[in-house]
């Protein structure tokens, strides 16, 4: 299938690896040329990495590589396209002009996606025709090695198109996160703004200094949720699981919050998140996962003590 990727600064070139790893003929296109033709100079510096650790899918460098055009036109880069990612400045009004652009040029069964990382597609679909094939497809930078996707409808995207783009962007390697309805921010930037939040309330108030804020990430949370979200690291804190843990700790966490976070974890909320965890995982499974985890954790800490010491000796 013939992808488009309007804009190629360093998430448009990075989704351009992502696509053509999934098998599709990639077509880069900026107002610059120059800037696309360096997409793919960017990818010709990195897939030997990529191969050498098995992340293009089974296809080689070589291959992938060949996948990777400039198209000189939009008109040639949306000709025929099955699916476009725009990429462009986080600027309402040049994301509605570029959508006015699209749905002009790519034919009506494609669907076309922005990388906005806090614009709600509807802010700037809304003058469209078929604005049902419309939708935001945020990644994670860079996407080829990081696959988590918000993948975000607006009031009138069609769920066939939040099924089809979901099976796509699988294929493709990544890990679309799909959201019932829009929201500025998203999942992750929302996610990640509230630690963000925090951190800057601990240095400002002189709780803490940065790297105590980064260690307690990178060598504390940052471990487990590698492999593991926020409801099921609560999940397997304790021995009965979600619930329990909320009996234990919530009252611990409301406050620790009392203007910030007011929010109450129980009632309906506490009933959702419960039923989904166990759909997840049966009680009777609990302590079998709890075993699993540590034994992640195991191989983690090994894996970045080795690298730890490559990068030492690599300075020496």
């Amino acid at each position: 299938m013939k992808v488009a990727v309007i804009g190629t600064g360093s998430i448009g070139r990075a989704w351009g690896i992502s696509f053509a790893r999934g098998g599709h003929d990639v077509y880069f296109y900026n107002r610059t040329p120059d800037k696309a033709r360096e997409a793919i100079e960017f990818a010709r510096a990195i897939v030997g990495d990529l191969e050498r650790y098995d992340l293009l899918n089974g296809h080689s460098a070589a291959d992938m590589l060949a996948r990777l055009h400039v198209a000189r036109t939009l008109e040639e880069a949306l000709g025929g396209v099955g699916y476009v990612q725009e990429n462009l400045a986080e600027d309402v009004a040049l994301k509605r002009q570029m959508f006015l652009e699209m749905e002009r040029l790519a034919p009506i069964e494609s669907v076309l996606a922005s990388s906005t990382s806090g614009i709600p597609a509807s802010v700037f679909t809304d003058r469209l025709v078929h604005r049902e094939r419309c939708l935001v497809a945020h990644p994670l930078n860079p996407p080829y090695v990081i696959p988590a996707v918000d993948l975000v409808p607006s009031p009138w995207t069609s769920p066939a198109v939040m099924d089809w783009t979901a099976e796509f962007l699988t294929n493709c390697g990544q890990s679309p996160i799909r959201m019932k309805a829009e929201d500025p921010g998203f999942l992750t930037i929302r996610l990640q703004g509230a630690l963000y939040h925090e951190a800057f309330r601990l240095v400002a108030e002189g709780l803490a200094d940065p790297e105590a804020v980064d260690a307690c990430i990178r060598d504390g949370l940052a471990l487990r949720w590698s492999f593991i979200g926020p409801f099921e690291t609560a999940d397997l804190n304790a021995p009965r699981g979600v619930r329990q843990f909320v009996e234990r700790f919530g009252q611990q966490y409301q406050n620790l919050y009392p203007r910030g976070g007011p929010f109450a974890w129980d009632g309906r909320v506490m009933d959702d998140v419960e039923r989904a965890r166990r759909e997840k995982l049966p009680i009777g499974d609990h302590q079998a996962r709890q075993l699993w985890r540590d034994k992640r954790l195991i191989a983690l800490i090994a894996h970045k003590r080795v690298q730890d010491k490559n990068d030492r000796r690599a300075e020496s």
